[in-house]
């Protein structure tokens, strides 16, 4: 483990996919990693909508390289430690909900329900799909869930 640290403490690449040493946590790291998420979420939600969603264009064709670039170094696809696909995933969540702190909750509790419970088809492309893209596409489907979910809680409440 130590040795894990230290080749991702040192490589750019690897701190990022291991979403700032998140992803190290011996149990657990996806929670980690998208506990990691909300402070850059907080930094995300007052963006306007597009500039929002340039931002998740982005941070999804990062997390692309950045996965598929460190699952190739650790020689091991989808490494448990890379949790950069649930920064996205969380960041999907959370878009244009209220920025208070029950929906922050309410979404990290429903992102992490479905990255973990895997629906038809985030199964699916957790199976399937390999490389940096598979990395990153069953958080991605795991996050338009829970944010379709947070959306009619969202309007429910309103």
């Amino acid at each position: 483990m130590q040795r894990l640290a230290a080749q991702v403490l040192r490589n750019p690449i690897h701190l990022l996919a291991f979403g700032f040493g998140s992803g190290l946590a011996p149990k657990a790291p996806g929670t980690f990693g998208t506990l990691a998420a909300v402070p850059l979420y907080l930094l995300l939600a007052p963006l306007s909508l597009p500039v929002y969603l340039l931002v998740l264009v982005l941070a999804t064709a990062l997390g692309i390289f950045l996965c598929d670039r460190t699952a190739r170094d650790l020689g091991v696809h989808d490494h448990p430690g890379i949790v950069w696909d649930e920064f996205v995933g969380f960041w999907i969540t959370m878009l244009a909900v209220p920025l208070q702190w029950y929906w922050i909750v309410a979404g990290f509790a429903l992102f992490r329900l479905f990255d973990i419970w895997k629906p038809w088809p985030v199964r699916l492309a957790d199976r399937r799909v390999s490389g940096g893209f598979g990395i990153m596409l069953d958080d991605i489907l795991a996050g338009l869930y829970a944010w379709l979910v947070l959306q009619l809680l969202v309007y429910l409440a309103g």
